[in-house]
């Protein structure tokens, strides 16, 4: 047995299919490491809450814990709920070791399991008549979009379709909609849509009724499980450097 557990937190919603899918990813994470204590949690909407699953394995005698943010990106949960979270943790139980990981993206392997996804519904590189749109959720803070355009315009130059626009559900511009318009005028004739999203939910579901006829791809889901690994990996890797 791994003597630290890791904490897969993601940031819950409404939507059952939501925790539906965020379990199956930590169903796989167990599957490519068995007997690696895996656990979820939600910062808001769905259950169980982060803080009330550090009690519970505080109250089974665990002293060290590694939080995984089940997040793409270095927005605002990242940056302000989830330490917000962590810092209320630290007060009710000093004794506790919150070590957190780093969120999963950006990273290679996250683009790969984007393009498996894209593959499945048909979308595959080398496709000179094919627009794609890369939609993500959209945050008020700009780098979090940036690391999503950087990701387009690579492919741009790396896939072989006739062009790759970045588009958001929210906050940000352009929408899908508007991403789809600038490919068709650029000359696609077909456009497929790459879902930066976890797990289903409202802004993706809001992805795929403006995307038209378009082809569009399944969150990542239980495909990103081995990031969630590498993340756990990085933080018990240097721990280890540094006793």
């Amino acid at each position: 047995m791994h003597s630290i557990p890791l904490v897969g937190v993601a940031h819950g919603s409404r939507d059952p299919r939501s925790a539906a899918a965020v379990g199956d990813l930590l169903d796989a994470v167990r599957a490519l490491r068995p007997g690696l204590d895996v656990r979820g949690a939600f910062l808001d909407l769905s259950t169980p809450p982060l803080l009330e699953v550090l009690t519970g394995l505080y109250a089974e005698g665990h002293r060290q814990v590694v939080v995984v943010p089940l997040l793409l990106g270095r927005a605002y949960h990242a940056r302000v709920d989830l330490p917000g979270l962590l810092e209320e943790a630290r007060s009710r139980m000093p004794q506790l070791s919150t070590t957190v990981g780093d969120v999963l993206g950006p990273d290679p392997k996250l683009e790969s399991a984007l393009l498996g996804r894209l593959a499945e519904v048909g979308a595959t590189a080398g496709d000179p008549d094919l627009g794609v749109v890369l939609a993500a959720t959209g945050s008020s803070h700009a780098p979090a979009n940036a690391r999503v355009t950087d990701i387009a315009e690579r492919w741009a130059h790396t896939q072989g379709w006739s062009g790759v626009r970045a588009a958001f559900a929210s906050t940000s511009t352009p929408d899908v909609a508007a991403a789809v318009a600038a490919l068709r005028a650029r000359g696609a004739r077909r456009i497929a849509v790459a879902s930066y999203f976890l797990a289903p939910g409202l802004l993706p579901d809001r992805v795929r009724s403006s995307a038209g006829d378009a082809l569009v791809a399944e969150p990542l889901g239980a495909s990103v499980a081995d990031v969630v690994l590498d993340r756990y990996d990085e933080v018990t890797t240097s721990a280890a450097r540094t006793a």
